[in-house]
Parts: structure tokens; sequence; C-alpha cells
């Protein structure tokens, strides 16, 4: 604090040599003039001392054969007169004050929390029917009226609470998380598992539903694999009626996959040719506003690089400066050799294998070929595997009647 006070006093540090130094700081504390931070140099004194103590050392000077020398000012007194002359810099911070007053008139950030059922997308088109939304004035928005209105238009919040903070407009809500039980259909259709592809089961493990194959018997595709009608008999053994239920299953097939993949001989390559034009663009929210340009070359890709300003992000402010960078290329053909499209044909088989391991599906041989033919280099290959099989399908429903007749 009371560094504080010397700075916006002001004060200087002065050089002291004469005749009696010694004697002039004396009087200077028998007339309570402030000196401090003394330091001494053979016979020269260094030493601080306000601007109004300066003013009095008139007389002692003169009583005490000193000398006083100025070195250096310190202080808002020495600061402004120099701060007035760089008049751009004055305008800078004026208009910056001006910005920042009046930016936190706005809401710049609206964030929601505590929704899981209920969509963003969904509660922003009810925030825009409400009036609420980006860049409008703190004093339009009632808090209370708000939260009403959230309660009221989703029924599944509970609870809702809206705060202002600064120019951020934090919504939480809490949803009515009480699991709905469906209704109980009267009547419930079966659902069969048919196979996808043509092969061998190898595996199977039914949860739900009657097996229509077993294992080590092989399938074609469509063929059903678990049916979705359990027979209901009598005490004598005849059929009473059918439970219908979904088919549950894991069943593994193994069956073979072939894959093709073509590469033509030549191909386009893009080669800089090291020219480039910026142009920078300013965004506010989702619009951006850029100074209309003509086309840059006959052939160019586009760089874009973006960073929000750190006195934007401490305001919320949906704000960013950013530049388009055009690059000039040509498009030069060139001819694969024979590692570059073997390379670029492993990437493409890479993917396919990739694909089919994200899929469960385990890999026992493979066999692959690169050749060539009028159109470029072909990649083919056919693999054995081992892959997870059964997709729902309605169950046909049978009449017991004509399945007695059929059973007769």
């Amino acid at each position: 604090m009371i560094e504080l006070l010397k700075y916006l006093k002001g004060y200087l540090r002065i050089r002291v040599w004469g005749f009696s130094p010694e004697r002039f700081m004396n009087l200077c504390s028998n007339r309570g003039i402030l000196l401090w931070d003394i330091r001494r140099e053979g016979d020269v004194y260094y030493m601080c001392i306000n601007l109004k103590g300066f003013w009095a050392l008139r007389p002692i000077v003169r009583k005490t054969g000193t000398r006083v020398a100025v070195l250096e000012r310190y202080g808002l007194p020495f600061f402004l007169p120099g701060l007035m002359k760089r008049k751009v810099f004055v305008a800078g911070l004026f208009l910056a004050v001006f910005f920042w007053f009046w930016s936190s008139r706005y809401v710049w950030s609206i964030e929601l929390n505590g929704n899981y059922q209920i969509t963003r997308d969904v509660f922003d088109s009810f925030l825009e029917d409400c009036h609420v939304m980006i860049g409008m004035e703190k004093e339009d928005l009632d808090i209370e009226e708000l939260e009403k209105k959230i309660r009221r238009q989703f029924p599944q919040i509970t609870w809702a609470s809206a705060k202002l903070t600064g120019t951020r407009l934090a919504i939480d809500i809490k949803e009515n998380d009480t699991p709905v039980i469906p209704e109980r259909e009267e009547k419930q259709e079966g659902m069969d598992l048919v196979s996808e592809y043509a092969g061998t089961v190898v595996s199977m493990i039914v949860r739900s539903g009657v097996p229509a194959v077993a294992i080590g018997d092989a399938v074609e595709e469509g063929s059903i694999l678990v049916e979705g009608k359990i027979p209901i008999y009598n005490d004598d053994a005849t059929l009473r009626e059918y439970h219908y239920v979904t088919a549950d299953a894991d069943i593994i097939l193994e069956h073979r996959v072939a894959f093709q993949e073509t590469l033509p001989f030549d191909y386009i390559k893009k080669v800089y040719t090291g020219r480039e034009k910026k142009k920078v663009y300013l965004r506010l929210g989702s619009r951006q506003l850029r100074l209309p340009q003509d086309r840059p070359y006959l052939v160019y890709d586009s760089l874009i690089r973006e960073s929000a300003p750190l006195l934007f992000q401490k305001l919320s402010i949906p704000a960013a400066l950013g530049t388009y960078t055009y690059r000039e290329y040509q498009n030069v053909e060139c001819r694969y050799t024979r590692e570059e499209a073997k390379e670029a044909l492993n990437e493409k088989l890479i993917l396919f294998l990739t694909s089919l391991k994200e899929k469960g599906v385990q890999i026992i041989e493979k066999n692959v070929k690169i050749d060539i033919n009028g159109d470029g280099w072909v990649l083919s290959g056919e693999f054995l595997v081992r892959e997870p099989v059964g997709k729902s399908a309605a169950t046909e429903i049978s009449d017991i009647g004509e399945t007695q007749e059929n059973g007769q």
C-alpha cells in the first residue's frame, strides 16, 4: 500500500554531494522531509525523495553547502504527461476500455448442462423461439420467466436453473431419470435369425428360440439359423400352440470372402509452385466477414488457420481472427512403379482387413496376389474367415390345424 501511495504522488531519485551531506540529511529529518533507500558511494549519497519534499530543499542546500542532482523520476505525475503525447496509444486504450464496457452488456456464451434425453439442437431451437440467443442484451433476459418456459416446454425436465455470470448464461437442468416401462403388446410377433452368408456353422450358443441348424452344418445365404417360434405340446404329445419370441444367439460362421482392388498405371500428382496468397477474415458466431477476392490462381488449394484473441476468450465472445492461405499447384501426370503400386494397394488391403477385425471377424487363411491387366495393377485376395452372423427376420406364422394335418 505504501509503495502504491508513493507511485501515485510521484518521487525522485537524487544524488547529493558537497560540503556536508550528513548535515543535509539531518536537516531534512528535522523538517519532516522523508528520505529513503539511502546509499553512499565515497563522498556521494544516493537517495529517494517525494515531490513535496524536493521543492522544500532549496534553503537546506544553501545552508549545508551541498549540491543536488535529479537522476530518475518515478510515479504517475511523470507517466501521464509522457502518455498524453502518444495519442494513438491513448486512443487505443480508451477504445479498448469502451469495447470492454460495451461488450459486457451482452450475452456472448450459452452453456447447457445436465441434458441427456434432450439434444442440444432441440434446446437451441427452443431458446431461439424464446428470443434467447448469443448477442442479446442482458437487460432483455428474464431469468425467472426463462426457467418457467423450460419446465413448461419439456415435461421430462424436473428442475431447471439459469444463471448469468458476466457475459455467460449457464442453464442447468435435471431430467426425469425414472425408467419408462413400455406397454406390453397383447400379441408378440416372433423374429428368426437368418444367415447373411453361405458357409459352415462352427459355433452356436442359443439364448432364445429353437436352433434350426447344428455345429458343422453347411448353410446357404438366407437360411434360418434359429427360429423365433417355440412349439408348446399337450400331455399326449400333440401340438397345442406356438410361443413366438425374438431369437437371440451367438453364431460363428466359417466362409470365404473375396477382395479385389484396382489401381491405374498413371495418376495425377500435386506439385506446388511456391506461390501463395493470404486473406484475413473475421468470424463472429457463425458468420464470416471477409473482403471479396477474385480467383487467386487457376489451380490451388487453401489452408485455414484461426485463433481467438485472449480478450474475446475472457469475455466469452464467439469471435476469432483467421487467414486463408491459397497455394498454387500444378497437376503433373506420373506413373506408378511396381513398388509404389504395391504400397498403395497394400494400404487399401490393410483398410479392408481392419474393417473386418472391427466387425469381430477372425481371419483363418489368406491368399493375396498382385497382377497386371490392361487397365492397371490389380490386387486380388481370398480369405477364409470366421464371422458372427445372424440378422433378424419376421417369423412365419404357422396355423396349428394345418400343422397337425401335415403331421398326420
